[in-house]
């Protein structure tokens, strides 16, 4: 059970209705296969639905009959922790509002529902304003640099080749660590320097890969992934680990963070992640000069709102660039 899931009592029974059960299942179904989410995202609808069923069962609360008034009082539950469960930030309820409007949506649509989409009556708490860190040209190099030193112990020339391909991917493409994870051999087209991703809601997008990191996949896949494959059973993904299986999520985030302690990036405003080189992919791009269309597809965000994040980095470091340079813009002047 998630820290933030409201207790279950002790003993067999379960404090979800039979019938509020019924709705939960059957709105994650659609979300299985009218929208294609994942598991993890399922898993993560299926917490932070579950808490708000069993707080309407507790308060005898049809969730066919909700009010905006009482989905705004289990809001404010969920940031003091009154409806039993750990409370939680801005951030997290409003991840946890974003899930129950998705509900109500679907029992509305479904004609379920006796008072319509209470949900779009409840305002988003207001959430702080988190800029990106993205690195420095010379931080990425001193990565990627990192990522291509052979450590120690068996296959280590050839996990040095497969980890400065999956940073270049990373950071040259400007993937999520799932779509890179994710990627097959039919997905890449080395001679055309493209890689297909499959995104959020599997949705698919075509994007150009450098020739850096075109240059560092080749390299893995001729003289680094077959002597990974050999230890597994066949497996089309590109990245494999040391049991020749396709290499997870978790085992490339660890690749990422040893690659950055070992390049000695540590004493950063916030540590360095698989999605700091999404975020660095993104900012280098407007600051050379890409539109922000371009990078939106690039990044297949859903809107350009997104995206728009990072013009304001670029914004903020050319305003830094000005005051410190124009005579008439420096301090004291």
């Amino acid at each position: 059970m998630s820290s933030g899931e409201a207790p279950r009592p002790t003993g067999e029974e379960d404090p979800l209705r039979p019938g509020d059960r019924r709705i939960l299942e059957q709105y994650l179904g659609h979300l299985r296969i009218e929208r294609g989410l994942s598991e993890n995202t399922l898993a993560a609808y299926r917490r932070d639905l579950r808490r708000y069923l069993v707080d309407l069962a507790r308060r005898e609360v049809d969730p066919a009959a909700v009010d905006p008034e009482q989905l705004g009082e289990w809001l404010q539950s969920l940031r003091t922790g009154a409806d039993g469960g750990t409370p939680l930030s801005a951030a997290s309820a409003a991840r946890s509002l974003a899930a129950v409007r998705g509900l109500h949506s679907f029992l509305d649509a479904e004609r379920v529902s006796t008072t319509g989409d209470p949900s779009r009556l409840v305002p988003t708490p207001t959430l702080p304003r988190r800029l990106p860190h993205p690195l420095t040209l010379d931080q990425v190099e001193a990565l990627l640099e990192a990522a291509g030193r052979p450590g120690t112990g068996r296959d280590a020339t050839e996990r040095a080749l497969r980890d400065r391909a999956l940073l270049e991917l990373l950071y040259g493409i400007g993937a999520r660590i799932s779509e890179v994870t994710g990627l097959d051999l039919d997905d890449v087209d080395l001679p055309g320097r493209s890689a297909v991703l499959r995104g959020k809601g599997d949705k698919h997008r075509v994007v150009p890969v450098g020739r850096f990191a075109a240059e560092a996949l080749g390299a893995y896949l001729t003289r680094g992934r077959p002597a990974l494959a050999a230890r597994g059973r066949g497996t089309p993904a590109i990245f494999l680990g040391a049991r020749g299986t396709r290499l997870t999520r978790q085992a490339a985030w660890q690749v990422v963070q040893r690659c950055a302690r070992d390049a000695e990036l540590e004493d950063l405003p916030e540590p360095i992640s698989p999605h700091t080189l999404r975020h660095s992919y993104a900012t280098h791009l407007l600051h050379g000069g890409a539109d922000v269309r371009s990078v939106q597809e690039l990044l297949g965000h859903a809107s350009v709102t997104t995206t728009q994040l990072y013009t304001q980095v670029t914004v903020d470091s050319l305003r830094e660039t000005h005051a410190g340079a124009h005579p008439r813009a420096r301090r004291g002047a």
